[in-house]
């Protein structure tokens, strides 16, 4: 599949989807009423009044126009029995038109051809959901199957986990204060807020009643799962991750003849998941088209401005990780030039930008180490391949940037606890993104599940989503280049700690 002809369908499919949406846009002030009773029903658009209040007993609620959501959204939460006993009363410019409705079957938004095609779009994302699971197992137990002997190189591969770990790390947190600093999400207008905390506010209030006796102690301990069957089959994501790793390593352990199928097995696992993840993303275009014209249909366009802001926060944050964090690493660790390496690592960056793959950037950047950098091949051969399967820095970055930015369109305040489970489980879930273009929406989903925000938002970024893609895939390999400088460096300052010791005694 052509990559990018398909991610340009997605940019042109997200325009003609809000333009789309736009004139097809659901009246914010219409709602249809379907009452009667055993004889027939009859179904009416209300229009043109003032205000409506909802009767229920001896209670009254009343709503403006503009509060439509707020009138959908209780009517949801009754009971069949209270659903009986309520009126509707409709409050008019002139009170003699005032007019009163019981026996009430149903009340909701009126329905246009934009909001008809969003399930193509639910569609699309529950197939990521599908393939999530099974990538990421399979992806991580290659991965950390792919150490080998453990015992060999242990001092070597403890360096490399702990540098990806903590770029890691950093480069989310990153990520996850600009867009703390900026708000991307809350930059709309506050009509189409009002809507989205409408629409979204029993969830608002369920997450903040379940992050009341959230215990960070408590949160890593569940990270180990009882039972990893069950974990899969309930999608616990971070158990999920921990097994998998966990299992990987122990695979190095077993004599090779006895791990060689298993290993085998779960990468045909991993391979037939990314082709899957190709295939699906042949419908993204369409998808895409139907998200974002049921979005734009039922908030307008005010949805649609925090975009630009979205996309500067990844590239900023981007930039402060790549020409700070990175510099101040080779510095400490290395003790390089900055000028020589990124002269020397040039050529894999073209690569990487053009073609949004790691993996198909691996060897460039082979080249680029060993014949630039002057890296040795027993260090490239084991931290880049590494580097190819765990280390991605700019897909966790974006990862948290957007977990963030979507909470803020939708209305959730996360707070630091939900935003440390963000931190954490992007950074456990780059680990398991495969090196191919797309497949880090893949991954946005398990973070955007972690802290409980709809994964339908994922359609808002899908436009912008090539252009970063080819960014982080420049961020991700710059990387692995550094962790493999670095590893270098501190191999050979320690073989000449040891030829000074060995020559002094």
């Amino acid at each position: 599949m052509h990559m990018p002809k398909i991610h340009t369908q997605i940019i042109i499919s997200l325009i003609l989807g809000a333009i789309f949406g736009a004139i097809f846009h659901v009246s914010q002030t219409k709602l249809v009423l379907t009452f009667g009773d055993e004889k027939g029903s009859q179904t009416i658009i209300i229009d043109d009044y003032e205000r409506l209040e909802l009767q229920i007993d001896d209670q009254n609620f009343s709503y403006a126009q503009k509060q439509n959501p707020l009138l959908l959204r209780k009517w949801q939460s009754l009971t069949t029995a209270e659903k009986k006993r309520a009126h509707l009363r409709i409050f008019h410019a002139d009170s003699s038109s005032d007019q009163v409705y019981q026996n009430i079957l149903e009340i909701r938004r009126e329905n246009t051809i934009a909001t008809a095609i969003k399930p193509i779009g639910t569609i699309f994302i529950r197939l990521l959901s599908l393939i999530a699971i099974p990538l990421v197992l399979g992806s991580l137990i290659v991965g950390a199957a792919s150490l080998e002997d453990v015992k060999k190189v242990a001092r070597v591969g403890l360096k490399t986990f702990v540098y990806y770990i903590s770029t890691t790390v950093i480069a989310m947190s990153i990520g996850v204060a600009i867009a703390n600093i900026i708000q991307p999400g809350t930059r709309i207008n506050e009509e189409s807020k009002q809507l989205l905390m409408a629409e979204y506010q029993p969830d608002i209030q369920k997450n903040i009643e379940e992050t009341l006796s959230f215990d960070v102690v408590n949160m890593l301990v569940e990270m180990i799962p009882t039972n990893p069957f069950k974990a899969i089959a309930s999608g616990e994501m971070l158990q999920i991750v921990f097994f998998a790793v966990l299992f990987g390593i122990m695979l190095t352990f077993i004599k090779p003849e006895k791990a060689r199928p298993l290993i085998h097995f779960f990468d045909g696992l991993s391979e037939t998941m990314i082709e899957l993840v190709q295939k699906v993303m042949l419908i993204a275009p369409y998808a895409v088209f139907a998200l974002i014209a049921a979005t734009v249909a039922a908030f307008g366009f005010g949805i649609l401005e925090t975009l630009i802001w979205y996309f500067l926060c990844v590239i900023g944050a981007m930039l402060i990780h790549l020409l700070v964090i990175y510099p101040l690493f080779l510095k400490i660790f290395a003790r390089t030039s900055i000028r020589d390496f990124f002269r020397g690592i040039r050529p894999a960056q073209l690569v990487a930008f053009s073609t949004s793959s790691s993996a198909a950037t691996l060897p460039v950047n082979f080249e680029c180490c060993e014949d630039n950098l002057k890296v040795p091949k027993r260090i490239t051969s084991f931290v880049l391949p590494l580097g190819a399967t765990i280390n991605m820095d700019g897909t966790a970055l974006y990862q948290g940037v957007a977990a963030i930015f979507i909470a803020q369109i939708y209305g959730f305040d996360l707070n630091l606890a939900q935003q440390l489970t963000v931190i954490l489980t992007a950074t456990l879930a780059s680990i398991g993104t495969a090196p191919v273009p797309g497949v880090g929406i893949i991954m946005l989903i398990i973070v955007l599940k972690s802290i409980h925000v709809p994964g339908e938002g994922i359609a808002l970024i899908m436009g912008v989503d090539r252009l970063l893609d080819m960014c982080r895939t420049v961020l991700n390999i710059t990387g692995d280049a550094v962790g493999s400088v670095i590893v270098s460096a501190t191999e050979v300052r320690r073989q000449a700690k040891g030829k000074k010791y060995t020559a002094e005694n």
